[in-house]
């Protein structure tokens, strides 16, 4: 398996060349893609080739419209392990410039899809779009693969309680704080990546260390406390993690500082992911720093029922 980067005008490596393929953004990787890399892997075995999934970094939203991009579910890194886990051979990145955004549909379908790539099958869902403005209709693929031999699949809708799994209900759901559902429209949890950075270090105070990540690499999860698997170090553990204000000490910037269970030392300088299992409750004010004590005590105690021990 490798990730491979590609800029307009470069030669496609080899490795991916005359398997099944798939293109799209796969922000989140969620189980409508899984369902569109799983076509790919079985079709990429049927023919003896590789099955390459492409993407875009960065996302053409930061190019087209840079006012109104807001962070990614994935960073492109997570997003190739992703996929690579679910069974795609290659990666391929290409990298968005506005030459690449330029591209009419059958100029991207000619240079990329069937001259670079040298497609033998190619496997889409039903909001695809592909080319300049997202010109090119599935209906155009299907024609210009025709036209080429190559075989053009396309999916139906993943769907859970009767709506399509798309990027987009992922991201509501995590701005919300819904991390239970995210898990079924993920079929995960939802990792968050940061470094730790210094904090004000009240947590030590009140009995209850925490790590902050100040440097955030994706979307963050709605405001809230919530019980949490921490990966850093090639160690896991279970965590309360609290998104948000400190709305007790008059503190209303968002910060995301989380409280390890059964850990001691110093993580300052790590990247830590949080895996996001279940919201234990919204953020809200305390009458007292004792209250909030007692509080925090309830909620490391939930986080401690509702996640597994990580393995030793």
């Amino acid at each position: 398996m490798a990730t491979f980067r590609y800029s307009l005008g470069q030669s496609i490596p080899r490795a991916c060349h005359g398997g099944a393929i798939t293109v799209g953004n796969f922000d989140g990787v969620h189980r409508g893609h899984q369902a569109l890399v799983a076509e790919t892997v079985r079709q990429a075995r049927e023919l003896g080739g590789p099955a390459v999934c492409v993407t875009f970094d960065p996302h053409p939203t930061q190019i087209l419209r840079p006012e109104s991009f807001q962070p990614l579910l994935t960073t492109p890194a997570y997003r190739a392990e992703l996929l690579q886990g679910y069974g795609v051979a290659h990666v391929l990145i290409l990298e968005t410039t506005p030459a690449l955004l330029q591209l009419r549909a059958g100029e991207f379908f000619e240079s990329i899809l069937r001259d670079g790539l040298r497609s033998r099958a190619i496997i889409e869902g039903f909001n695809f779009g592909f080319g300049k403005n997202r010109e090119g209709t599935l209906e155009l693929l299907q024609e210009l693969g025709r036209q080429a031999n190559i075989r053009v699949t396309l999916l139906s809708a993943i769907e859970v309680e009767g709506s399509p799994v798309s990027t987009s209900r992922v991201r509501g759901d995590v701005l919300a704080g819904a991390v239970e559902h995210v898990r079924e429209l993920l079929g995960r949890p939802y990792r968050l990546w940061g470094k730790v950075g210094a904090g004000q270090r009240r947590g030590k105070t009140l009995g209850f260390p925490t790590a902050n990540l100040n440097e955030v690499d994706n979307l963050v999860p709605g405001n809230g406390v919530y019980a949490v698997e921490v990966h850093g170090q090639d160690r896991s553990w279970r965590g309360a993690a609290n998104v948000g204000p400190n709305p007790t000490f008059g503190e209303h910037a968002r910060k995301v500082e989380v409280h390890l269970l059964d850990f001691e030392g110093d993580l300052y300088g790590e990247r830590l992911a949080l895996d996001f299992i279940a919201k234990i409750r919204d953020t809200r004010a305390f009458s007292s720093v004792d209250e909030l004590k007692r509080q925090i005590h309830d909620d490391v105690n939930a986080a401690r029922s509702l996640i597994n021990p990580p393995p030793v």
